[in-house]
């Protein structure tokens, strides 16, 4: 694995490319092909890895689709040069080449994930509004700011200017919603006047939180010549002493006692750093016994994720972030429920906030979010019933996100332009926009980006292929790879065999003493982590199940801890020169006697290697493939009496000690039989790669494919044989 800000570099970007292997998995792949001089070079290194039509290149992204047409066109022009002009396309020709791009583009929502045979995998989200009321004196200086953002636009002198206007004085009303610490940081800071088209275009982004802002929480300037502004800034400095009487902080604070009552770790979301600070020290002073930690752009990123996990260790614990944290760290370990303090105006950004938690590794079955709005705020509830409603009605319709297709932001500006003229006309903070001409212009626009996006899912869908066709290749590879009972099984029996036997928890859950093994294996644990201070050990907690109560580690097959032991034990069995008497050292050979054998079985384990032939896009190919197998042969006679499941389940039977002089005998009269089991052995790989050659030809018939040329696999002879059991009746 490598970063691709580490290869793009100019000392190491010619020197990937000769050396780079044959297949390239590409994650986050979405952040290689949109804005920025960094993102630029990655981009230009994946399209000349791309141009070799022989290398395998596989891009994976879960991020929703920002509604940047170019970089997602890009993204489909790494899959071949001609996708990247889809768009420009004649209908017909369009509909050709979509097609074609059907065969490159998997797209899966949960829902395709649930269907399949491991439902429950991800939580259950239930979400809430909650909304609170501006009065009194926090009515009245919203009122005054609006005052104030109106007459400055208007008095803006040219088209630039009144852009620059416009979305400065938008955002600065973002501030004042947030929060009077925002508000204070925002008319403090000199209002950006004299810039460019680009820059212009750059404001209006982060106003309507383009994606690309995420990392961007600094209060916007809002300061003008306005005589008026001194007086602005008393009342939002005497508002922001006073947070415990803010109308919003105190229903966030009702909001996080009842989630913290039920057993809920919740993380706030804010949208500006002065904020996120405010509120953090009001829930401090709140829950005081709570650890309440803050964490903001203005924090190093390769800092953040420590403060986040320093955090979860805490059994009680609050975490305020601005939207630094809503992509790029995972944080459904520690927490469980989302409260967005601040409404984001791209619903993207919502659902990435509430993916940190709402996520696979999520131990709770259940997570919740809360939005918290405005009522009689008029930004608030432009926003609410325009937007983020909308954006919901849609993904419920099609199963994902649809972006609000606003290029430019023409359509918010439009719709705040208008939320502003009757803010100012009225008396009253309290009107719905749902029904204006600009709300209904964003709504017949997202609703034919959501009809476009139902015809394309309708090409890229995956239900062409049926849970049901390809069962029987998915449970041998369930089997095959384990489920959390064969982990249990496993680590359990190792530890046990390497004098550290799991101990059971009162309430569920194991504790693993790692520190009582070899020192070969303590150093692999303690490089791992999975090992602390030898000095003072302590216990790992365990648990063999995908949502294992707090401070508990989930053993699933790809963890460490099994794979630890599995190489360890596999290297020290193949090493001729390692101690019989170590335990770590598994016997590859052995006899004993078993109540399920009626005479004398040789119980051979094998290694069966394939080759595998068929014909791809680009002229035949081939492969090779491994599998482990079992044997079991009657050694009087050399007829098979078990093969695979079955002799491999003669392992698990319970048997007893023969004596040693017993073992020598039947060991060597199988070793002396082996030669002449060489033709049953091929005859049995045979049958493995007949078998295999009908998965294979299976699942490409379930995938649609037309090629009348079958898979051919020949099994690649002599089989090694990696372990002989004598299994002797019992007398």
């Amino acid at each position: 694995m490598v970063s691709l800000d580490f290869i793009k570099s100019e000392r190491r970007f010619h020197d990937f490319l000769r050396a780079c292997p044959e297949m390239v998995v590409v994650d986050e792949a979405h952040a290689s092909v949109s804005g920025g001089k960094g993102r630029h070079l990655r981009f230009d290194l994946l399209k000349l890895l791309a141009a070799d039509m022989k290398r395998h290149l596989v891009l994976l992204t879960a991020t929703p689709h920002s509604g940047d047409d170019d970089a997602y066109h890009n993204l489909l022009g790494l899959l071949e040069p001609a996708f990247a002009g889809l768009r420009e396309l004649p209908p017909e020709e369009f509909r050709a080449l979509r097609e074609r791009l059907a065969g490159y583009y998997i797209q899966r929502r949960r829902v395709d994930i649930d269907a399949w045979k491991e439902p429950g995998l991800f939580p259950q989200r239930e979400t809430s509004d909650v909304k609170y009321r501006l009065s009194g004196d926090y009515e009245r200086f919203y009122g005054e700011i609006l005052d104030y953002c109106a007459e400055t636009v208007q008095a803006a002198e040219g088209e630039l200017r009144q852009r620059l206007a416009f979305w400065g004085m938008l955002a600065l009303m973002r501030c004042v919603g947030s929060s009077p610490a925002a508000a204070v940081r925002a008319l403090r800071t000199r209002a950006n006047t004299e810039a460019d088209a680009e820059e212009a275009a750059r404001i209006a982004a982060r106003t309507i939180d383009e994606d690309e802002g995420a990392e961007d929480d600094l209060e916007p300037g809002g300061a003008t010549e306005d005589p008026r502004l001194a007086g602005l800034i008393a009342q939002a400095e005497a508002l922001a002493a006073q947070p415990a009487r803010d109308p919003k902080f105190t229903t966030l604070k009702t909001v996080v006692q009842k989630l913290v009552q039920d057993g809920y770790s919740p993380v706030v979301f804010c949208r500006f750093i002065a904020t996120a600070h405010a509120v953090g020290a009001a829930l401090a002073a709140a829950f005081k016994d709570y650890t309440v930690a803050v964490v903001t752009g203005a924090v190093p990123s390769e800092e953040r994720e420590q403060r986040v996990e320093e955090l979860g260790q805490e059994e009680k614990r609050i975490l305020v972030a601005t939207d630094c944290l809503s992509e790029g760290i995972n944080l459904q370990a520690f927490f469980n429920a989302v409260a967005h303090y601040d409404l984001s105006w791209n619903p993207t950004r919502h659902q990435q906030r509430e993916g940190r938690i709402d996520r696979f590794g999520q131990k709770r079955e259940v997570v919740r979010t809360i939005l918290i709005y405005g009522e009689n705020n008029p930004v608030d509830g432009a926003v609410l019933d325009v937007i983020l409603k909308k954006a919901r009605t849609i993904e419920r319709q099609t199963g994902v996100q649809v972006p609000m297709p606003d290029e430019g932001g023409s359509l918010t500006k439009a719709l705040m332009s208008a939320v502003l003229l009757r803010a100012r006309q009225q008396t009253s903070f309290d009107f719905g926009m749902a029904d204006t001409a600009e709300a209904k212009e964003i709504d017949i626009a997202w609703t034919n980006a959501s009809e476009k996006e139902k015809k394309a899912r309708t090409i890229f869908a995956q239900h062409s292929l049926k849970p049901e066709e390809v069962a029987p290749e998915w449970e041998a590879t369930q089997s095959a790879l384990g489920g959390f009972a064969d982990v249990e099984r496993f680590v359990s029996r190792s530890l046990m065999r390497l004098g550290a036997p799991l101990a059971a928890q009162p309430r569920g859950g194991f504790a693993a003493p790692l520190h009582l093994v070899g020192d070969t294996l303590r150093e692999r644990f303690l490089a791992e982590g999975l090992l602390e201070d030898v000095a003072n050990p302590r216990p790992l907690r365990v648990a063999f199940e995908a949502r294992p109560r707090a401070g508990y580690l989930s053993i699933h097959r790809a963890h460490p801890l099994p794979g630890i032991l599995a190489e360890t034990f596999l290297e020290n069995a193949l090493d001729a020169v390692m101690r019989n008497d170590d335990p770590a050292t598994l016997p590859r050979c052995g006899v004993w006697e078993s109540g399920d054998v009626d005479r004398v079985v040789a119980l051979l384990l094998l290694r069966i290697r394939h080759r595998i032939d068929s014909k791809g896009r680009l002229g035949p190919q081939f492969a090779m493939a491994e599998e482990s197998a079992a044997l079991a042969v009657d050694v009087a006679t050399g007829a098979r009496t078990h093969a695979g499941a079955e002799a491999f389940g003669l392992l698990e039977r319970p048997g007893a000690d023969v004596p040693e002089r017993v073992r020598v005998m039947q060991l060597g009269a199988v070793k002396e039989r082996l030669a002449a089991w060489i033709p049953l052995l091929d005859v049995y790989a045979g049958e493995r790669a007949e078998a295999l050659a009908a998965d294979h030809s299976r699942v490409r018939q379930a995938l649609g494919s037309r090629s009348r040329v079958g898979v051919k696999v020949q099994a690649v002879t002599p089989v090694d044989v990696i372990g002989v059991y004598v299994l002797m009746p019992r007398l």
